[in-house]
């Protein structure tokens, strides 16, 4: 851990941002040796990736942002509060703006601008919407560290980069698993369920730039990509998870998925 210490944090976000992405590609490899999956199951990863995110959202940002927040002109709770709803709010833009199709839904519930994109193209859009805040949130804990702030700390960066890629395993699956049933080959259907992790490094390194530029913006960087987080847990995974009617799976699922990340944070942050 001291040794990592020494490493300059937006490295250590682009490092974090990788592992993020690559168990993306691990999990979306499974498409390469499963011929079938049912439903239900897919449904119960969406649900575990909602569950991780919602307990990252408070435990991993909103929690230190608050701590951060502490002993300034404003009260705490004023630059969390606009931090988290900006953060909702800049998604639910993008979401508006940009073409992309939800896993499981019909060519006529294409979201955004009207656009002649081929279906598969809207599918990996749409997870890589939600990539966005993820890698997101990973770059601005590592980016706090510099700021040697109460509540910034590596092993809580650490436990964010562990939680988000343990969830992104099962995600990739439930992404190339679909693209293959769209009648894609197995080898495209993973080229397309990794690919949509590819912007998490990038998300990460420029989260950890934007907050190292100056500390006074950390609560409310930190409550932006928790708002961010939670927008697409409620926006996409939860109903998504719910499609299909199994409502068992992605409940189950959403609570070990935060009983896990509560757990990761508690002993490592």
């Amino acid at each position: 851990m001291e040794s990592l210490a020494n490493i300059h944090p937006v490295l250590l976000a682009l490092f974090a941002g990788l592992f993020t992405w690559g168990l993306t590609a691990l999990g979306a490899a499974g498409v390469l040796f499963h011929n079938k999956k049912s439903f239900a199951n897919m449904d119960g990863m969406l649900g575990f990736a909602a569950g991780v995110m919602i307990a990252a959202s408070f435990w991993s940002l909103l929690a230190p942002a608050l701590e951060m927040a502490e002993g300034r002109s404003l009260p705490p709770w004023v630059p969390v509060s606009l931090g988290f709803l900006a953060g909702g709010g800049v998604l639910w833009g993008i979401d508006k703006i940009l073409p992309h199709l939800h896993l499981g839904a019909k060519d006529s519930e294409v979201e955004g601008i009207p656009t002649s994109w081929r279906r598969t193209t809207l599918l990996v859009l749409a997870i890589t919407l939600h990539n966005i805040p993820e890698g997101l949130a990973v770059g601005v804990a590592f980016g706090a560290i510099s700021a040697g702030l109460p509540g910034a700390d590596l092993q809580g960066a650490i436990a964010l980069a562990i939680g988000i890629g343990i969830q992104n395993f099962p995600e990739g699956l439930a992404i190339s698993m679909p693209l293959r049933r769209e009648g894609m080959s197995k080898g495209k259907s993973f080229w397309y369920g990794q690919l949509s992790g590819m912007v998490e490094p990038i998300a990460a390194v420029f989260g950890a730039l934007i907050v190292m530029t100056s500390t006074a913006i950390l609560p409310f960087a930190l409550a932006f990509a928790a708002g961010a987080m939670i927008f697409v847990v409620v926006e996409e995974l939860i109903p998504e998870s719910q499609r299909a009617g199994n409502t068992d799976q992605p409940t189950i699922g959403a609570m070990l998925g935060f009983t896990l990340m509560m757990v990761l944070d508690v002993a490592l942050g």
